[in-house]
Formats: C-alpha cells, structure tokens, sequence
C-alpha cells in the first residue's frame, strides 16, 4: 500500500497493491497499522456506498461541522469519479484551494480527506459506486455543505459534469464566502 500526497498535502491518495493472476485480483483495501503510521490514528465509525447511475452526476460539496465533523477515505467501487476535496480550514495557507482525484474501479486508488475539508464528486461512467469510511457517525444537525460551482473555489469540473443532476438541497448550499469560520488547523476536529 502507498500514500502519496496530492496538491493538497493534508489529502492523500492511498494506492493498495493489487495481485493479479488469470482468475482476477487480489488486494487488500484497508490496513489500520499502516494508515495509523502514514496518517495518524483515526477511527471510522460508519461506511457509506451511493450509486450514480448518469454520467456526469455531482454530489456535493459536503462536510459535517463540529462537533460531528467528519472525515473520509474515499473510493470507486464501481466505475469512475473525479473526486474533490476543498479546504475549508480558515487558518490554512490552502484555505478555499481544491484538488481532484479520478478514481476508478480499475485502479482501485482511495483518497483520504481530512475533517475541516468538504468533499464533492461528478461520475465519469454509467452507474458509478462510491465507498468511503468516516470518522463521525451522520448528523442531520450538523450537515453541511458548499456551493460546487462557487467562482471563488474555481472547481475545474470535468466537461460531462452536469449541474442538473445536483440534489434539491446541493442546489441550496451556500458559497464560502458565506460560511461561518468551522474549521482551523489547530482544531482537535481537524488533520493537520
């Protein structure tokens, strides 16, 4: 398993080695020692799988606020996505930066997101299955999100991405300029 840093140094892509043979593969996803030495200990309380089934459908940009705030490992179980974490932590020098990922069943690549980051994704096959482990269990209290195609984000969205496939309450989501301050680096609820 490797863990590389992307743009965003407090989001990792984790790359689980694969061993394949004529029947197929085999890999082991998650290791809690090895997460625990290249991330920091966390433990996840709850795991969520949605499906997709247009391409070019955007979920998000969720985060849940203190104290309930979550974070993720992400991946495709099923397909392809261009995953996005954006840094809400208003003490971070990435305050408001983004950094996508594709993930694919293919690959089998995760991407770890931090509490104090949202996150969002747009399907780039038919019937794409995302999984993804967090930290705190689902809080309707403490649900949130961000606008997706907030211009002070800049989100570089793929070209199939489709705004019209946005639930009614992603529709709703503020711009973050408009969200309070929740987050900070220093925060026990938050990854440095």
């Amino acid at each position: 398993m490797k863990f590389r840093p992307t743009e965003l140094a407090s989001v990792i892509e984790v790359l689980p080695n694969r061993f394949a043979d004529s029947r197929g593969y085999f890999s082991e996803t998650f290791r809690q020692d090895l997460f625990d030495r290249e991330i920091g200990e966390e433990n996840f309380v709850q795991e969520n799988e949605s499906l997709s089934r247009a391409i070019g459908t955007i979920r998000g940009l969720h985060f849940q606020k203190p104290p309930a705030a979550q974070a993720k490992l992400v991946r495709c179980t099923g397909g392809a996505i261009f995953d996005v974490a954006v840094d809400l932590r208003a003490d971070s020098p990435d305050f408001g930066r983004w950094v996508g990922v594709t993930l694919s069943e293919e690959r089998g690549n995760q991407l770890w997101i931090p509490a104090g980051f949202a996150h969002g994704f747009c399907t780039l096959t038919p019937d794409a299955r995302v999984s993804y482990k967090v930290t705190a269990f689902y809080s309707p209290r403490h649900d949130s999100g961000v606008a997706c195609d907030d211009p002070d984000i800049a989100i570089d969205w793929p070209d199939l991405a489709d705004r019209s496939t946005l639930s009614a309450k992603d529709f709703e989501l503020p711009r973050l300029a408009d969200l309070p301050t929740l987050f900070r680096i220093q925060d026990r609820t938050c990854a440095l």
